[in-house]
């Protein structure tokens, strides 16, 4: 997939950004054979949908920063317009928050007592649309997670939740 991303996928409308984030699954699905574990389908979901929330903040982030000249820079990004992507990171946000929801309660891996870190992961995604919107940031999004004091606090309280709720907490 990889190889034809470089040559010939990367040029295509939307599926640029699909490649990117159907690698970040199919690292998912790899972890899966190397580790053998049961993971809940609502993971790939997020994992889907987050990683195209990102692809689609960068593609925005990149034409506002370049602005007349991104098709120049990039020749996708002719493709590409600001309300068309602010309507698409919309519907991913949404696919995100709501499958992330759905991870937590349903299948195998569900834990309804896991709901209590939807709360982070909904403020952590708010907080990265108001830099990508408020901020103009998005253009590296492995930056942004790695520096920006909020995301990591978000982060940080919901893995510290997560891990009292499945090994602290007794079971019910």
């Amino acid at each position: 997939m990889m190889v034809f991303y470089s040559f010939r996928l990367k040029h295509v409308v939307l599926i640029d950004v699909f490649c990117i984030a159907a690698g970040f699954v199919l690292r998912i699905i790899a972890g899966t054979v190397a580790i053998p574990v049961v993971i809940s389908p609502w993971l790939y979901l997020v994992t889907c949908f987050l990683s195209l929330f990102m692809g689609f903040g960068k593609r925005r982030h990149e034409l506002v920063l370049l602005q007349g000249q991104a098709g120049s820079h990039r020749k996708i990004l002719k493709e590409y317009s600001i309300p068309m992507l602010d309507q698409m990171i919309t519907i991913v946000v949404s696919g995100t928050l709501m499958s992330y929801s759905l991870y937590t309660v349903q299948g195998q891996t569900g834990n309804h007592r896991l709901m209590i870190t939807v709360p982070f992961v909904l403020y952590g995604v708010f907080r990265y649309l108001y830099l990508v919107y408020m901020r103009m940031d998005g253009g590296s999004p492995d930056e942004i997670l790695l520096r920006d004091r909020h995301i990591l606090a978000a982060v940080l309280l919901c893995v510290i939740t997560v891990i009292t709720v499945l090994y602290l907490l007794p079971q019910s």
